[in-house]
């Protein structure tokens, strides 16, 4: 695929992705949270691939670049649900 069409599918996801997540209801937005870790973590494992392919140096920084940004995305992810799941527990918080 050329960069153009890599682009458009790109800004085409960005624009679907947005568009899914503006239409859910708030009080589903947590609940939703646990089911993104699992692709952010399927994220995070192409990112370590493509970081580690060494094929060249622009693919191995933008590949560090998504480890990172998938790394974020799963343990706040995690923190987030913990801490709601802490909300319905009989003790409070933990």
């Amino acid at each position: 695929m050329t960069f153009v069409e890599n682009l458009t599918l790109f800004v085409l996801a960005a624009f679907v992705g947005y568009e899914v997540i503006t239409k859910i209801p708030t009080n589903l937005h947590t609940p939703l949270m646990s089911g993104a870790n699992a692709i952010s973590g399927i994220t995070l494992l192409g990112s370590v691939v493509v970081a580690g392919s060494g094929s060249t140096t622009l693919a191995t920084v933008l590949g560090f670049v998504a480890v990172v940004m998938a790394t974020i995305n799963v343990v706040g992810g995690y923190l987030v649900s913990h801490f709601m799941l802490a909300q319905f527990s009989r003790g409070g918080r933990d």
